[in-house]
């Protein structure tokens, strides 16, 4: 990804320093094991990890893959050059490229879900303070973009905060699904390197032994850790058009936060544009562009091909790069929103008293009169307001059949917001807790 979209420390887990840092730590832990099991002189394995502080010189490497066509091979070599070529000889023994390059994978995946996991977090954080300010906050809901019965600004947060909730659960599976690594050799049968060293080279670096690999780990547990950033991605573009509807001029509930010197238009001083919870939108598909060749990585030939490989190397770092940055500016957008409390009223008032339809028309059924009977009664005011902008409430007493039905009073406390909000503590224990 560009400078623009990423932030460093998820940067970092990808760039090529980092995964040779990896392969090493694979070679070597590997190396030690061999020797604990006698299969490799001690002083072999120990003469690799002098190479700990060893700062991989990667265009020298990128030197020998141009001549090797095979970046492990690249690699182990320039790691002889450090060590000596006689004491470097059992490095590698009875592994396959795949051992490096999958269980490397893996790690990072899994460095990368951690970094995810505290974005969810951060963001989880940030809707439950605006959830929890804004719990009795009225504003209209809406389905269909058409104003539907009375909510809150609270609700709004708090439902984000649930959704974003099921995300970090996702994420956690996702990262346990990941966190497996393979030192199986050709084809994966250990005919040339015992389980033995598979299981410490996993535990050294925090994973578990792929129960069964062929030449490669198994690609469906990627295709799951990708559909969940996929999903996660979704949730955030989610949140950002509920946002970018609010700032519309002519709804103008909410905002994002406009700093001191910023500049909406270079044609139009007066703008005000949604532009960060926007670039969340484009982000989103860019994350979600990255499952289906992470599904169809799934399908290899027999004990492995390469088809996956090129596909990797670019949706690792591209989708969790992004996502990272996308999770840290959804947080910072939601931590300095502007809420627009008295323009929620006025937007749900502009047909008076139109969101109290559903109540009057339950009261007319309670009161004896046929369901299709009362939705005519209601509909017939309702439409009214819509083509005059007239009172429903005002329809409701002028309209005899109605007045026939209900009394002045039973009318009247049919438009008491209370009505609508009597559950909201409710809501908030199923989603917060108490």
């Amino acid at each position: 990804m560009i400078p623009r979209y990423s932030r460093p420390e998820m940067v970092a887990i990808w760039s090529p320093e980092t995964k040779f840092k990896i392969w090493y730590e694979i070679e070597a832990h590997a190396c030690e094991a061999m020797a604990d099991m006698g299969t490799i002189p001690r002083e072999n394995a120990d003469a690799v990890w002098k190479a700990k502080d060893v700062e991989f010189d990667v265009a020298r490497i990128d030197e020998i893959e141009a001549v090797t066509k095979h970046d492990v091979i690249a690699f182990l070599t320039h790691l002889a050059e450090h060590v000596g070529a006689d004491e470097a000889r059992f490095v590698h023994q009875g592994m396959t490229s795949s051992d490096v390059l999958d269980t490397c994978f893996n790690v990072q995946l899994v460095r990368a879900a951690d970094i995810l996991i505290a974005g969810v977090e951060g963001l989880m954080g940030a809707l439950k303070r605006r959830a929890l300010e804004h719990k009795d906050t009225l504003r209209v809901g809406r389905s269909h973009g058409i104003h539907a019965e009375p909510t809150t600004m609270g609700l709004t947060f708090a439902r984000f905060y649930a959704e974003m909730d099921r995300n970090l659960k996702r994420m956690h599976t996702a990262r346990e699904e990941i966190a497996t690594g393979a030192i199986s050799g050709a084809v994966g049968t250990f005919a040339n390197v015992d389980p033995q060293v598979e299981e410490h080279v996993c535990a050294a670096l925090g994973l578990l032994p792929e129960p069964i690999s062929t030449q490669v780990i198994p690609r469906d547990r990627h295709a799951a850790f990708f559909a969940a950033l996929g999903v996660v991605s979704s949730s955030i573009e989610n949140i950002a058009i509920e946002v970018r509807h609010m700032q519309r001029t002519e709804v103008l509930e909410g905002a994002e936060f406009f700093s001191m010197g910023q500049k909406g238009s270079s044609a139009m001083p007066h703008k005000k544009n949604p532009v960060l919870t926007e670039n969340l939108t484009g982000l989103a598909r860019l994350v979600r562009m990255t499952v289906i060749p992470a599904l169809e990585n799934v399908a290899l030939w027999h004990e492995r091909d390469i088809s996956h490989s090129s596909v990797e190397r670019n949706i690792g770092p591209d989708a969790t790069i992004t996502l990272d940055f996308a999770l840290a500016r959804m947080t910072s957008v939601i931590d300095k929103m502007i809420i627009f409390p008295d323009n929620m009223l006025d937007n749900m008032n502009k047909f008076p008293g139109l969101v109290m339809s559903q109540r009057v028309l339950l009261a007319l059924t309670q009161a004896g009169v046929s369901r299709e009977d009362a939705y005519a009664m209601v509909q017939r005011n309702a439409l009214k307001v819509w083509e005059h902008r007239t009172d429903f409430r005002e329809e409701l007493l002028a309209d005899e059949a109605v007045c026939a039905a209900l009394s002045v009073e039973e009318i009247n406390e049919k438009f008491d917001m209370g009505y609508h909000t009597k559950h909201v503590d409710t809501i908030f224990k199923r989603v917060f807790g108490a």
